[in-house]
């Protein structure tokens, strides 16, 4: 690649679990992620299960630390950070600062872009076409859009549980180059199949799971075709409005709602910090272009772990939605990816990640709690490491002892 060995270097263990959208790594040896707290002996939580600690004042400080000790470990600007368990106090804290030029502070009402976050919503249109009857899950992609190489072989379901086989536009050199030259560049959906087509498929689909990012691009068009509708209509209409989630948004280019905070990453054409509030996310589209906030996805954690709209109305139906927590192995030991979603020791949810932020958004259902993590830095942490996933893993010792939020990067995971 024609960048400095410094530049774009991501844990690429972490994308492959997680989903992340990342740019194309440059990958050094992955540095074990640091337990930041050594977990407290659990409570029984008045919610009435065993798995989630009782928010006590003492609970919260260790959080509170915790959460600090991330930050200044990952050299993280800002994070906002909540958790929700029925029947307990709600922890809601940010800390740092949303902006480095103006000291503007982190807060809980700023939107953020959530990058790999988007795939839950995209996937969840399908679904809902797949309720209707209007598509099916086991249908080869190739039955609506043409020009997709092996499209006869691929079926949504493939695509949608990242089985396909198809190559990671987000992994090609040229693209690499393109995005970080130019941030404020506008992609096509056609642009970037385009950078992922020219590869060969990397192994038959449903072989294996591999994360790849063309995966939701097709998922994005099917919906469009399908729907007639562009997808940001359709999620503000079938998704995002029945679930109360006003402050969601699938931008069409580089608009970015006030207030906001500023993003930092280093995957730039030159390795040096830069700023990206004002880089254009088109580029993830389907699978990562969407801004949300704090409240909006506590609201869909909930959401998209049961399939059901806080008003009590289906969102996907019970036999759709069991096939999407259907959560078969990565191969990274505790951690399963179903249809657009992911169970860690589980944590139902998803992630993201793309330049200059990153977010978390979780569920575990045995308890109802939910954990949400947004923060404006993509700079792993000692190269490799999604700074998202430490403060995952640091707030899940202290609330949930059982059901740690823990993603190894093994040195193997090169791509």
């Amino acid at each position: 690649m024609p960048y400095p060995s410094a530049v774009l270097r991501r844990g690429a263990a972490v994308a492959v679990a997680l989903g992340t959208l990342t740019v194309p790594p440059v990958v050094a040896a992955p540095a074990p992620a640091p337990a930041a707290f050594a977990a407290p002996s659990p409570v029984p939580s008045p919610s009435g299960s065993q798995d989630v600690r009782a928010m006590t004042p003492a609970v919260a400080r260790q959080l509170d630390a915790a959460v600090q000790h991330v930050m200044r470990e990952a050299d993280v600007p800002g994070v906002t950070v909540g958790v929700w368990t029925p029947g307990q106090r709600d922890y809601v804290r940010s800390f740092g600062v949303a902006n480095k030029a103006t000291g503007q502070t982190m807060s809980p009402d700023l939107y953020m872009r959530i990058g790999g976050e988007t795939k839950t919503f995209t996937v969840t249109a399908v679904l809902q076409l797949v309720d209707q009857g209007k598509v099916g899950l086991d249908d080869p992609i190739g039955k609506y859009l043409d020009g997709v190489p092996g499209g006869d072989r691929i079926t949504l379901r493939e695509l949608a549980g990242m089985r396909s086989g198809l190559f990671n536009y987000s992994e090609d050199a040229d693209f690499s180059k393109a995005l970080t030259s130019d941030p404020q560049r506008s992609f096509t959906p056609r642009q970037l199949l385009g950078y992922a087509f020219r590869h060969p498929a990397m192994f038959p689909p449903g072989e294996k799971f591999s994360y790849s990012n063309t995966n939701l691009i097709l998922l994005g068009l099917l919906v469009e075709k399908e729907s007639g509708q562009r997808l940001g209509d359709y999620l503000e209409q079938h998704v995002l409005e029945p679930a109360g989630m006003s402050r969601t948004l699938f931008p069409t280019g580089n608009e970015f709602p006030a207030p906001h905070a500023q993003g930092y990453t280093n995957q730039t054409a030159t390795g040096k910090v830069e700023e990206t509030a004002g880089w254009n996310p088109s580029w993830g589209w389907a699978a990562g272009a969407m801004i949300s906030d704090l409240d909006d996805l506590h609201t869909w954690a909930r959401t998209v772990a049961t399939g059901v709209f806080p008003d009590g109305r289906t969102m996907v139906g019970p036999a759709v939605q069991k096939q999407r927590l259907t959560t078969p192995s990565t191969g990274i030991q505790g951690a399963g990816y179903g249809l657009g979603i992911f169970d860690v020791q589980g944590w139902i949810g998803h992630n993201g990640s793309l330049p200059g932020y990153e977010s978390l958004t979780v569920h575990l259902p045995s308890a109802g709690t939910t954990v949400v993590v947004l923060l404006n830095s993509d700079i792993g942490y000692k190269g490799d490491i999604e700074p998202s996933t430490l403060f995952g893993e640091a707030v899940t010792r202290i609330i949930s002892p059982a059901h740690v939020f823990d993603l190894p990067a093994p040195a193997s995971a090169t791509r």
